[in-house]
């Protein structure tokens, strides 16, 4: 199927503008927009050779929109030590607009929200918000939780350790989380946005620590859409299995499938919390059982 792939620049603040790449199939069965979690920018969803799962499912009909948040990847300016915005403003400013602009160009107010890792946390508060705005049919995650419950030494070393304890002191010298040449993702994060991130990871609740919204207690009096949540057997610390099937409870999402990917369940590899999205047998792999929700659900 021929693509057109088409960028947009949408202004979010007179500062600041986001990134939006579009794969456009001719004729479309549906809209996905897609958001990436933190320490990221869309490129996990998509490659410079026009791999991942954001091409794969425009191949077969689907019209994706994928999302840089505020000063990342392409979005304008990079993430720098002004960058005085934190998950707050993606949840109430850049999903909306990048929403309001998708209805906009397309026409559809239904779509589909897909999200890698803490970007599923974002589209779930965004839900829990502004859900009156457009009609979800459907959510996917991959290897997203909100609170990192499981306890092993590699989740005091890679979480407790390094992010937070190392994070906490390099973006209080530096004003903002230099994660890329700290080697904890491909993308920088505001110091506003890690401090916030950092709190929920560790919290019990689920509260706004701006406004004071208590979104676990928002979620339950919502009817919340359908949503897929895979993780993959080898991501033991940021989307542990645990932890995955604890935020659908925490979203009162009663109507969703679990999948494991791995060996053990029939899949060809066992996937961590990258390679999930990006390895060279995921389409032939886990992206189908993603596909057929999608059309299930459209």
């Amino acid at each position: 199927m021929q693509l057109n792939e088409l960028e947009y620049f949408i202004p979010v603040t007179n500062n600041d503008q986001l990134y939006l790449k579009r794969f456009q199939p001719l004729q479309h069965k549906g809209v996905i927009f897609m958001v990436h979690g933190s320490v990221e920018n869309g490129r996990v969803f998509y490659s410079a050779t026009g791999k991942g799962i954001a091409p794969y499912l425009a191949m077969h009909g689907f019209d994706v929109f994928v999302v840089d948040l505020r000063g990342k990847g392409k979005s304008k300016p990079s993430v720098n030590k002004n960058s005085h915005y934190g998950q707050y403003e993606a949840i109430t400013e850049d999903i909306p607009t990048c929403i309001d602009f998708i209805k906009n160009t397309t026409g559809k107010t239904s779509i589909h929200l897909l999200a890698h890792s803490w970007g599923g946390v974002l589209c779930l508060c965004w839900f829990a918000r502004y859900h009156s705005r457009a009609h979800i049919q459907s959510m996917v995650f991959f290897g997203t939780k909100r609170k990192i419950y499981i306890k092993s030494w590699e989740k005091r070393w890679k979480v407790d350790f390094f992010w937070n304890v190392v994070g906490t002191a390099v973006s209080g010298i530096k004003g903002y989380l230099p994660a890329k040449s700290l080697r904890f993702g491909s993308d920088n994060e505001p110091k506003q946005f890690y401090k916030e991130t950092n709190h929920w990871v560790y919290s019990d609740d689920w509260v706004d620590q701006r406004d004071g919204l208590n979104y676990k207690q928002a979620l339950k009096n919502l009817n919340v859409p359908p949503i897929l949540s895979l993780t993959g057997v080898k991501d033991t610390v940021l989307g542990n299995p645990y932890d995955v099937q604890l935020l659908l409870q925490e979203a009162n999402a009663h109507d969703h499938r679990y999948v494991e990917v791995g060996k053990k369940y029939g899949f060809k590899n066992d996937y961590g919390h990258i390679d999930i999205l990006t390895h060279p047998d995921a389409p032939s792999d886990h992206f189908p059982l993603v596909l057929d929700w999608l059309v299930s659900h459209n």
